[in-house]
């Protein structure tokens, strides 16, 4: 039985072969994971899948204090190992056996202008080309075991947010909130955020992408929650937003205008519907209240293995829903006199059509 990352393989070659592309180079580590099963951040080293089209192998340069952990991980066996001390152009060009290369694939948002030098010197009439956007394409498409890491993610997500929830407490400081809320993800089986957790209390809750800091809650501040949990190769995102104490007419307005403007924009999913609709359905629940100069971000983006992939969910984006498409909707209002309200969830799009919430956690108005 072939194997996820055979399929893969099999499809990128596939796809070289119909561009006519000699070899592909992958070096960002989150599609090398993709293509492999191995993943490692080996921050300023090389680290690089070969594809070529010349050998029926794929092969991986590996930094050498990683070589242990891709043996054990990588569907990809031929490894390389590289040493802080060797220089990875030499070992590329001698795997690759040849003093010229036609069209050499590259994704052209992870390679930097020093590495595409180093290559043009190894071979001085190579033509890049982007293969990027099939990458992307690709990892749209999300598989039942795709799934299966996703909601794991979300669950603990969910839990972890319930658990700290229960500790919240008028005086506390985000920054402490925030500290308890990364050490749950841990003691709940995640690997680690997302990404910077977001945990901001009165006016900072405006902030979209604000940072805890030593700010202690109020009576009658907003409160919100916006992270997410790496688990299993795959992430979540969510946001939730709680009011400390009974708080004003004007906040539970914003709220509830908030988490109309999100079932809105999640009843506009559908198949073959452009994303923008979904945008376009949810700023028009805000803008009726009056409240569009004060949501100025789109409504959501893809999920995956990367916390922000494609799709961007904006207004102008024509690009169709289809099945296996993962992606949050993320309302907000935020009014930095008063402070800010965001509702996010993870949605999927199963392969029969049907619209699928992977978030359950509630959403409707809770004071603390």
């Amino acid at each position: 039985m072939s194997s996820i990352y055979e399929l893969r393989l099999h499809k990128l070659r596939s796809y070289l072969e119909k561009k006519q592309i000699d070899i592909a180079l992958i070096t960002n580590p989150t599609n090398i994971y993709y293509f492999t099963g191995f993943h490692s951040n080996p921050h300023e080293r090389f680290m690089a899948l070969i594809v070529d089209m010349g050998s029926a192998r794929e092969s991986m340069i590996v930094p050498g204090l990683d070589l242990e952990a891709a043996q054990q991980h990588s569907f990809v066996r031929d490894l390389i190992p590289c040493s802080d001390s060797e220089n990875p152009y030499d070992l590329l060009k001698d795997k690759v056996g040849r003093t010229r290369i036609g069209t050499l694939g590259l994704e052209k948002k992870a390679i930097s202008l020093h590495r595409v030098e180093q290559l043009q010197e190894l071979y001085p009439d190579v033509h890049f080309t982007d293969i990027e956007p099939f990458i992307i394409q690709e990892r749209l498409v999300k598989s039942e075991e795709d799934l299966v890491s996703i909601r794991r993610a979300v669950d603990i997500a969910e839990k972890v947010l319930e658990s700290t929830v229960q500790k919240v407490r008028v005086g506390m400081m985000e920054q402490e909130l925030a500290a308890e809320l990364e050490y749950k993800m841990r003691m709940f089986g995640g690997d680690k955020p997302s990404f910077e957790s977001i945990i901001l209390t009165g006016k900072r809750s405006s902030l979209p992408h604000g940072k805890p800091g030593a700010y202690s809650i109020q009576e009658n501040d907003f409160l919100l929650f916006d992270f997410g949990v790496y688990a299993g190769g795959f992430c979540s995102d969510i946001t939730r937003t709680f009011l400390i104490g009974e708080g004003t007419k004007e906040q539970e307005t914003i709220y509830e205008t908030v988490l109309t403007a999100n079932l809105a924009a999640i009843q506009a999913v559908k198949v073959g519907t452009p994303y923008g609709v979904i945008d376009q359905t949810g700023r028009g629940v805000i803008a009726a209240k009056g409240y569009d100069a004060y949501f100025n971000n789109r409504i959501g983006h893809g999920l995956g293995l990367d916390v922000h992939e494609d799709p961007s969910i904006n207004g102008e984006n024509e690009m169709l829903i289809e099945p296996g498409h993962v992606f949050t909707i993320e309302p907000g209002i935020y009014l930095p006199s008063l402070g800010g309200v965001r509702i996010e969830d993870d949605v999927y799009v199963q392969p029969n059509g049907q619209v699928e919430v992977l978030t359950h956690y509630p959403k409707q108005l809770r004071r603390l």
